[in-house]
């Protein structure tokens, strides 16, 4: 089966090409849960990367400096809220790239953070300098991907230009074209951003960029609230004045109490110290500042760990899905035909060494959506109508496959671990079925440990369930395999 996922694939151009040019090969039918991390450019000794980083200080500076006044709805719009560069194919979009991007909430975050506790934003005395991430540790609901959807549009220029030089070397004619981008640059005479046109990679009736590896990282960014708060012992101990280091480890003894000492009560005293003394932010920033040549060793890391799960397995996979199997020659037209086509991927995993596409460099996947993202990229070979994260009413469902309006079929994912796996075979899909208003849906458990099997197969007794076609149970085990070639 010839099925292009990958940037490589499509453009038919040597993988080797793209990692000796630096970029990340790219899926072009799903984001990568990978993400440009801003403190990469500040702490590289590329000149080119610290100029992008200065350009991006430049930009906040400059809203800093309208925070003082009460900007009208135009203004907000077109300085502080932005659409996800979804041409980077990287992010949290299951099963295809367009994400929400920076909407109101994230606009008045920064705009009310640049007018209090960022009002020094560019002028700071403890770090070595300003970072966009610190939003993120005083304003909840701005996580990872907010900072990292503000910074791809804030190096949008960069990554066009990046993308064209190895368009005009490595690629044929006939598969680019000059595209106009929009808000490429900001012009500060003007106040307003300017488009651009580049020569590009066209992907179907768009264009595509590509992103520098060493900008990327997965999980969080270096700068993060959680690292924060579990590194907040540190912080106290940094303050030079004894009398305020004395305030401050009273009130978090205060807010912490003497009893119920449960890691929820903990976080929240470490919140309210925080918010009591907001310069305990910028000694964490300093702690990370100090600490930064960490940064880029640990993103390196995740993100060659991603590259082996979701990119060489994954090719490995849809190799031996061809040639060992009918998978891909199972029509999508019935609840009957999805359920036999689970069965082969199962027979897959447990006979062909395919329980190696459920694994992150040599581990389990320990949450549903790597499960989820490597599954919905072997299937989609399928001509059929399959939509990931569907949300019809009553929450998102992984999979649904449909034909029209009156043949559809849903297909929930879980991993074994999940706690929560007794209460969503009792009620969940059953929800999602009235929903989507479909009675056919398969159930996919994930099990990596002869525990988990014992206790996946106790709850199916418990629930009556043992002998239920819709439930199928996917051996990913590791220990109980003798290889393929040797079975």
């Amino acid at each position: 089966m010839d099925l292009p996922l990958y940037f490589s694939q499509y453009f038919n151009i040597d993988s080797d090409v793209l990692d000796q040019y630096g970029a990340f090969d790219i899926s072009v039918v799903s984001d990568l849960p990978l993400f440009i991390d801003p403190f990469l450019l500040f702490n590289s000794e590329n000149p080119t990367y610290q100029n992008l980083h200065e350009e991006i200080l430049r930009y906040l500076r400059f809203l800093r400096d309208q925070a003082a006044h009460n900007l009208d709805a135009g203004s907000i719009d077109a300085w502080y809220r932005f659409k996800e560069v979804k041409q980077n194919w990287l992010g949290f979009t299951l099963f295809g790239n367009s994400g929400a991007g920076l909407g109101k909430e994230f606009a008045v975050a920064l705009h009310g953070a640049l007018g209090d506790m960022f009002r020094d934003f560019g002028r700071e005395t403890v770090t070595r300098g300003s970072h966009l991430e610190k939003l993120c540790l005083i304003r909840p609901g701005v996580g990872k991907d907010n900072i990292s959807d503000f910074t791809a549009n804030l190096i949008k220029a960069f990554l066009c230009e990046y993308t064209q030089i190895f368009a005009r070397k490595y690629l044929s004619q006939k598969d680019c074209e000059v595209f106009a981008v929009s808000r490429v640059r900001f012009n500060y005479e003007t106040r307003t951003w300017v488009t651009g046109r580049y020569y590009l990679p066209r992907l179907r009736n768009d264009f595509v960029l590509l992103t520098p590896t060493d900008l990327l990282t997965r999980d969080d960014t270096w700068i993060n609230y959680s690292d924060m708060v579990s590194k907040f012992r540190l912080l106290p101990d940094a303050v030079s004045n004894i009398e305020q280091r004395s305030r401050i480890n009273q009130y978090f003894a205060r807010m912490l109490g003497d009893e119920d000492r449960t890691a929820k009560k903990q976080r929240e005293a470490v919140a309210a110290t925080i918010n009591k003394f907001p310069e305990l932010v910028d000694l964490y920033i300093k702690l990370q500042e100090d600490n930064g040549s960490r940064a880029e060793a640990d993103s390196a890391r995740k993100v060659k760990e991603a590259y082996q799960a979701l990119v060489l397995q994954l090719q490995q996979a849809l190799v031996e899905l061809t040639s060992k199997t009918e998978f891909y020659q199972k029509p999508w037209s019935s609840y009957r035909e999805c359920l036999e086509r689970v069965q082969y991927f199962k027979a897959y995993i447990e006979n062909n060494d395919g329980y190696r596409l459920f694994n992150r460099n040599g581990k389990p996947f320990s949450n549903e959506k790597d499960l989820q993202l490597a599954f919905g990229l072997v299937w989609c070979g399928s001509e059929f109508d399959i939509n990931r994260e569907v949300n019809n009413g009553r929450g998102p469902v992984d999979f649904k496959a449909s034909y029209g309006a009156g043949d559809k079929s849903l297909i929930e994912f879980k991993l074994a671990s999940n706690t929560a796996l007794k209460r969503n075979l009792q009620k969940q899909v059953q929800i999602y079925e009235a929903a989507n208003k479909t009675r056919t849906s398969v159930k996919v458990i994930v099990i990596y440990t002869a525990k988990q099997e014992r206790g996946v197969k106790k709850i199916l007794h418990e629930l009556g369930l043992e002998r239920e076609e819709s439930i199928v149970l996917i051996d990913a085990r590791s220990d109980n395999k003798p290889a393929a070639s040797t079975a």
